[in-house]
């Protein structure tokens, strides 16, 4: 796991863990970045399924709850199955416009 801080931005790459491993680092260390928004960039991971994006969903559920913004990047699965709780986009570019939307919208008391 690499992790990138970027401002208030914090990108944490996955590297061979798989998704499951990577939910639990976070998790251990998410005092370190609790207060960043978060992008979790699985673009090198092969084969992805849509259980292991849903093995992020408490993580990414509470983090939301703090008014910052999780998101997953992947084009390896059909965007349109993952659960509506979850952001998940192809690119690392739609990664920061979602941020920089909800950041926005939080500032607009949305």
């Amino acid at each position: 796991m690499i992790l990138n801080t970027e401002g208030n931005t914090t990108i944490i790459t996955q590297e061979k863990a798989t998704p499951i491993e990577l939910v639990k680092k976070i998790e251990a260390l998410y005092p370190k970045f609790k207060n960043d928004n978060i992008i979790v960039n699985l673009s090198s991971i092969d084969t992805l399924t849509l259980e292991s994006v849903v093995e992020f969903l408490q993580v990414s559920n509470s983090h939301r709850k703090a008014k910052h913004s999780f998101v997953l990047v992947t084009d390896k699965i059909k965007l349109d199955d993952t659960p509506d709780e979850i952001i998940v986009v192809p690119t690392l570019k739609e990664a920061y416009d979602i941020i920089e939307m909800e950041d926005m919208e939080r500032d607009l008391g949305f």
